[in-house]
């Protein structure tokens, strides 16, 4: 008498038959990524910033422009008068404010690519020796940046204070007769408000060459070496050509720098005659005694122009590079 055994097959070991797709294996645990909370923090997350970058930047960009071809005192939208490009001739021709601002906005440029720029440089590539303290020169170098410019301002008036400032202490400008009013001299005050911004813009710059400076291949400064180059002429042909667009960087956010330089400014003197600059005369014409929020939006729609010739051009290298890569 035979016995005849029969062994089942388990389903999940089954043969498909031949011509039959396999079966996708199904990961435990991973079937749903997102739950509907993690949808709804996404969301949440993604749509406030929106909303208030769209409101405080777009949504009043687009009016300051909008007002820029009208007259309004800020008293009822019904004092809101269209004059077209009124605002935008008594600019160029009967403020006589207007050219100062835009000349000493030239010369805040120009000071801080001749004077912190350099310096930045130079602090970069001595820490990037790697000297004892490095993180300590760091630190103290970088810490105005973090500062507030009003705070700068602040500080800086102390210093410059006709009666206990440092400066006139030192030289001894602070007795009667012989006082230097550095903040209240139109001959002065733009010089002295310039090295502030100069003291807080060295860090600034200082910080992007390390960043840059830490970029360079190794292999490069090894094979200068070799070829027997000394320390300058390795930075000048072959470290300062890598930092192309460190230096890309650094002329642009100088320029924007320049460009919205205001408060500073407003705490030493608040842009009285010899600091006038295109940030301020915005401010005095929107919010001063005799309101002129169109006049003052016109000026602002100069201001806008003059940083998109800089920053679009900008961008569309930035693109460009991205799009190569």
């Amino acid at each position: 008498m035979s016995t005849q055994t029969t062994t089942e097959i388990p389903e999940a070991a089954a043969v498909p038959p031949p011509g039959a797709a396999p079966a996708k294996k199904v990961p435990q645990g991973h079937r749903r990524l997102l739950t509907r909370r993690d949808r709804l923090t996404l969301g949440l997350m993604a749509t406030l910033p929106t909303i208030l970058h769209v409101a405080l930047v777009w949504v009043t960009a687009l009016a300051s422009i909008a007002l820029a071809f009208t007259t309004w005192n800020g008293i009822g939208f019904d004092s809101i008068q269209w004059v077209g490009l009124q605002n935008f001739k008594e600019l160029f021709t009967n403020n006589p404010q207007f050219w100062p601002a835009v000349e000493h906005n030239v010369i805040w440029f120009v000071a801080l690519i001749l004077v912190p720029t350099p310096l930045g440089l130079f602090l970069a590539v001595q820490l990037d020796k790697k000297i004892r303290f490095s993180r300590v020169y760091q630190t103290a170098f970088f810490l105005p940046v973090v500062m507030s410019m009003a705070v700068i301002g602040f500080v800086w008036q102390l210093v410059y204070n006709p009666d206990t400032g440092l400066i006139n202490s030192i030289i001894g400008a602070n007795k009667p007769g012989h006082y230097i009013d550095w903040i209240g001299d139109p001959d002065l005050n733009l010089w002295a408000v310039l090295v502030a911004a100069s003291w807080r813009h060295t860090g600034y710059m200082m910080i992007l060459y390390l960043a840059g400076l830490k970029g360079v291949d190794p292999s490069l400064r090894e094979a200068s070496a070799l070829d027997g180059a000394g320390e300058w002429q390795t930075f000048k042909n072959v470290i300062f050509p890598t930092l192309r667009p460190t230096n890309t960087i650094v002329l642009v956010v100088t320029i924007i720098e320049a460009l919205r330089c205001f408060d500073l400014v407003y705490v030493f003197n608040g842009g009285a005659q010899g600091t006038e600059l295109l940030s301020i005369l915005v401010t005095s014409n929107i919010i001063g005694e005799s309101s002129r929020i169109g006049y003052g939006s016109a000026i602002a729609v100069v201001l806008l122009l003059i940083s998109l010739v800089v920053i679009i051009p900008y961008l569309v290298s930035t693109f460009r590079k991205e799009r190569r890569a």
